[in-house]
């Protein structure tokens, strides 16, 4: 299978500031070790998580088309999920959180391609396709959980994050990518980490994104469900961890009831978790995430809204109570004494829409500079100018191609000639344009003529703020991409070695022609060349059990027991796995 993006409906609609993060999927790059690790890790799922995991998992497995001894294809995959209603693209390990979100809104599950290498079999803090595709996608069958997915994403999309969130989105990714690398030196790994606890270990207030980011850890990651005295797995990060999975189901992890409170509760993702949430169901799932988008920007817009979207210094947008729609990076805000907006401002390229459509002529080209309005009621005016009608609007001398001159209750003054307005379905103006236009605060000039057309945003208040832009075709890039990338290494002779050892007994075992000479000779070549290996060592021992070559079978036995006593540290793998030939 060569490297293409396979696609289905749900990705051919996808925005191009998403489609950016899709790579294709080159089935050749998975070796034959990366197979047997795909499959050692499904073989003890399955047989472990049938009487652990939520009853989705086992039905979601055959559902979605996730094959226990293959590391699945994306065009077996989407071919699958797009009964469901999903899809699935391959992307380069963590995207922006903001960029992951809005994909699953878009019914479409991320799936880092690379797998964990053979000393991280049991966790790795990377994404990979473990993971992705073994622990996300067969829950995702479940249409409460897809739904609660689904709506997830929409809100999680619109979360503000903050210059931290972004620091710290970048030394994950950075750590994760150094600790699946074969070639990373203790040093440079220990400093990545270090990074991570340094940021951690910052007591800067939680953004809307770090405690969205709490929720969907300790639900889509780590979540369970049940009881607390006899819950469940649904959560893909112990769904995939053939570790945690087990050690989470025991006394020495805290399981307590999920709330809108784990919204504050931060986690280690170097670490295993110390406590875990339950929720009685999907459903209570979906209502905890209400409640807390009804604490968001997004639903409660104001001064504070406003104030972090500035402090993200990302691209964000605001709503007025007339439905206009500004987005743009924002960098200042006037307020009055209690607290309202009265002035706001954007730098840089910043788009004007309603209802999610950029309004005509009024794209980042026309306001490639920024954009700068005051909001509010007129002062010794009861009517709103939004409020106003055809002859109040006359009354106020609000007409085109005459000068005015208006004052805010706030103090701002407006001074020009009126060109034109625009009005929204409803035929309420939303916008003025004026020309040869003064804009002043007490002693200070807020917008002068040279600057050109002067465009008067009308609304009386703020009422919704959140990131990205409300037509994301106005923006060429919403997201930045990051310039560390997944390391791809030259494989050396004695890696390729053992690969084709793997490939040998791979081979042997799917065409049904082992034998114990053939087994002995691979045998001997580990044993000569690559003497630590222990999971190929298994693989023979399962092939000899299953046709009782007692020779093979003994010589197997012993090196497996002597593995595990020069390796303590994966003495519980090889006992796990020789637990499932029986």
């Amino acid at each position: 299978m060569k490297a293409t993006i396979e696609t289905n409906p749900l990705i051919d609609r996808l925005p191009p500031h998403l489609k950016q993060f899709i790579k294709p999927q080159d089935y050749s790059d998975y070796s034959p070790i990366n197979q047997a690790v795909w499959r050692f890790v499904m073989r003890k799922n399955v047989s472990y998580l049938s009487s652990v995991a939520h009853e989705s998992y086992t039905k979601g497995l055959e559902m979605t088309g996730i094959d226990i001894d293959h590391i699945p294809s994306m065009y077996g995959m989407n071919r699958i999920l797009k009964e469901i209603g999903w899809a699935a693209v391959a992307v380069d390990g963590f995207i922006p959180p903001n960029a992951f979100m809005e994909f699953q809104a878009y019914k479409v599950l991320v799936i880092a391609s690379d797998i964990r290498q053979l000393k991280n079999i049991e966790y790795t803090p990377a994404p990979d396709i473990i993971h992705e595709a073994a622990g996300h996608a067969p829950i995702i069958a479940n249409p409460d959980y897809a739904e609660y997915l689904r709506r997830f994403g929409e809100i999680g999309a619109k979360a503000i994050l903050s210059s931290h969130d972004n620091d710290m989105y970048e030394a994950v990714r950075n750590l994760s990518i150094l600790k699946e690398a074969a070639n990373s030196s203790v040093k440079e790994i220990t400093v990545a980490e270090d990074l991570v606890n340094d940021l951690q270990n910052k007591k800067v207030p939680l953004s809307e994104m770090a405690q969205i980011r709490n929720l969907h850890w300790w639900t889509v990651e780590y979540g369970m469900i049940g009881t607390v005295d006899n819950p469940k797995i649904y959560g893909a990060g112990l769904l995939s961890s053939i570790g945690e999975s087990e050690w989470c189901m025991t006394d020495a992890v805290k399981k307590l009831p999920y709330s809108v409170k784990t919204a504050t509760k931060e986690f280690d993702i170097t670490k295993p978790q110390p406590q875990l949430y339950v929720t009685p169901d999907f459903a209570h799932l979906m209502e905890v995430l209400e409640e807390f988008a009804g604490t968001m920007a997004l639903r409660k817009g104001g001064w504070r809204g406003l104030q972090k979207l500035i402090d993200s210094k990302k691209i964000g947008t605001i709503e007025l109570n007339t439905g206009l729609e500004i987005s743009g990076v924002f960098t200042d805000i006037i307020k009055d004494e209690d607290n309202n907006v009265v002035f706001f401002k954007t730098e840089g390229p910043t788009a004007l829409a309603n209802r999610e459509q950029e309004l005509i002529g009024h794209g980042t080209e026309a306001h490639s500079h920024g954009f700068s309005s005051p909001i509010g009621r007129l002062k010794g005016i009861n009517l709103a100018i939004e409020d106003m009608g055809p002859r109040d609007l006359q009354a106020y001398n609000f007409y085109d191609g005459k000068r005015i001159s208006f004052e805010y209750e706030s103090g701002i003054v407006v001074e020009g000639l009126n060109i034109t307005g625009i009005r929204n379905i409803h035929g309420k103006l939303i916008l003025i344009q004026f020309e040869d236009c003064t804009v002043t605060y007490n002693d200070e000039i807020l917008f002068k003529p040279e600057f050109g057309t002067f465009d008067l945003a009308v609304g009386s208040s703020i009422v919704s703020a959140y990131a990205g832009s409300a037509d994301f075709r106005s923006f060429d890039n919403l997201y930045h991409v990051s310039e560390t990338k997944t390391v791809v290494l030259d494989k050396d002779e004695k890696t390729l070695e053992l690969e084709n050892l793997y490939k040998k007994v791979r081979e042997m075992r799917e065409n049904n022609d082992f034998t114990e000479e053939k087994g002995l000779t691979v045998f001997n070549s580990i044993y000569n060349n690559n003497t630590s290996d222990w999971l190929l060592t298994l693989e023979l021992y399962e092939l000899a059990v299953k046709q009782d070559t007692t020779k093979l079978k003994t010589i197997l036995l012993n090196r497996l027991e002597s593995l595990k006593k020069e390796h303590l540290d994966i003495t519980h793998l090889i006992d796990g796995g020789m637990r499932l030939l029986n």
